[in-house]
């Protein structure tokens, strides 16, 4: 049975945006050369590099856990360390994938349980030890939004950015809501990225309005040395890559990307303007991208499932709403007005 209710539980949930829809449709004609050697990626590589407005080398996977721990050991020798957010997607959700596509290079958790790292972190971890007995450190990565929808601004990225050339340590961005990160700051990818000191981006596609599929960008071509090859041997290499592909030329091209962003962190906006005054309903973060998280009592999450809706709990018992590209406002109201009933019309006891 196919659920016709729009729900807010993940960005995952969304389809394929139109843009994205037509690129794979045009696509789908005819014969080209596979495992990349077509037109469509060729295309796609350059409009990114327009896009950034630099010479990066491009490679496309089908996810993001693929695209963060390939990315990450390209970065690191076995022995080496990443430096990260406690709650940092590569640490709590991708399955020990960064350690294990790595031979085992090892995550080093910021104290502190943030979202955020701060150079103050990093340098206490980077210089806490430098025996032959710990692994070295490596690697900083930051999800840009974070897993708690905060955004980094330019000023913070560039703060990272510095500490991490000083200490001798690669800066890497998981963008897996990269354009969500874009929209909210209102500055170029260029700005937010290589500019800022980052040297590797995963740029999200699949939360953005692809089927599936992210890109991995070099902005130091050297770094990049022979990733094709590790992208093989992970079973990443597309034989039809066009279909990874070719959905960008018309997310990039159209600007559908940062219009799927910007629409995403309005029906966010949306939703935590309508339930700001609510009784024992707070927000925990500051809604700066596409995830609103609300901690409210557990009867009152019942009350919402209740009546219908979807919602993951997590990072200190929360609730979380997720909106994508296709989120549409009249069913944000429907939510923010389901559960002002429960608050305040005393449906549950609070």
């Amino acid at each position: 049975m196919i659920e016709n209710q729009q729900q807010f539980a993940s960005d995952n949930y969304a389809g394929i945006c139109p843009e994205a829809w037509a690129s794979m449709a045009e696509a789908n004609q005819g014969h080209v050369p596979a495992y990349g050697e077509d037109p469509w990626t060729t295309r796609a590589s350059d409009a990114f590099r327009r896009l950034f407005g630099t010479a990066c080398e491009v490679f496309f996977v089908f996810n993001g856990t693929a695209a963060n721990s390939l990315a990450l050991a390209a970065l690191c020798q076995s022995y080496h360390s990443v430096i990260c957010a406690a709650v940092a997607h590569v640490e709590t959700d991708e399955c020990g994938a960064p350690e294990f596509f790595s031979n085992g290079s090892k995550l080093l958790v910021a104290p502190g349980g943030g979202s955020k790292l701060t150079p103050a972190a990093i340098r206490a971890i980077a210089t806490s030890r430098s025996d032959i007995h710990y692994p070295k450190p490596r690697v900083v990565t930051i999800t840009q939004p974070t897993e708690t929808g905060q955004v980094y601004d330019l000023e913070e990225l560039r703060a990272l950015s510095a500490t991490c050339r000083e200490l001798g340590l690669r800066l890497h961005m998981d963008g897996a809501r990269f354009a969500n990160a874009c929209a909210s700051l209102g500055c170029s990818p260029a700005e937010m990225t290589w500019q800022a000191g980052v040297e590797v981006l995963c740029f999200g596609g699949t939360k953005n309005g692809l089927a599936v599929g992210e890109a991995i960008l070099f902005f130091d071509p050297a770094l990049a040395e022979d990733f094709d090859y590790r992208c093989k041997q992970a079973g990443q290499l597309a034989s039809k890559m066009r279909f990874l592909s070719a959905p960008w030329t018309g997310m990039l091209d159209s600007g559908a990307w940062l219009r799927n962003g910007a629409h995403a962190n309005a029906c966010a906006r949306r939703l935590a303007a309508q339930i700001e005054d609510l009784p024992g309903v707070t927000l925990m973060f500051p809604v700066q991208a596409n995830a609103v998280f609300l901690q409210m009592a557990p009867a009152v999450q019942e009350a919402l499932r209740g009546r219908g809706w979807r919602f993951y709990t997590f990072i200190g018992g929360g609730a979380r709403f997720m909106f994508a590209w296709d989120s549409r406002p009249d069913r944000v109201d429907e939510l923010a007005r389901d559960l002002r009933e429960i608050v305040t019309g005393a449906a549950v006891p609070l």
